[in-house]
């Protein structure tokens, strides 16, 4: 639901104070966390019913998604200024736990 709830709002709105003051800007926000985010929760939708016998497919990419996700935040804190805990560190929370949920749930 929560990946859900990010989609469909960054289509509507760019979200973390982004400046998104061209037609490009708007459409990469757009795509990456408006689509990306909806698509992970039809993926994790298809997963939980497992749709198509895909559900240890489907955790491990969108696991692995997070854990990358996650990582860039790091890399991003080693290289920028301290940021504040909302939006980066609680992002990088909600990726981390449920990367690792989701990899715990695959059937390796």
């Amino acid at each position: 639901m929560f990946f859900l709830g990010m989609g469909v709002y960054a289509l509507a709105a760019p979200p973390f104070r982004i400046v998104a003051d061209t037609a490009e800007s708007r459409s990469e926000i757009r795509a990456v966390y408006g689509g990306f985010g909806i698509t992970v929760a039809a993926v994790l939708t298809a997963a939980a019913l497992d749709a198509g016998g895909t559900r240890t497919g489907a955790v491990v990419t969108v696991g692995g998604a997070l854990a990358g996700m996650a990582l860039g935040r790091l890399v991003s804190r080693l290289a920028d200024r301290a940021a504040p805990f909302y939006p980066i560190w609680f992002c990088f929370w909600v990726e981390t736990v449920t990367a690792a949920l989701l990899f715990s749930s695959a059937t390796w």
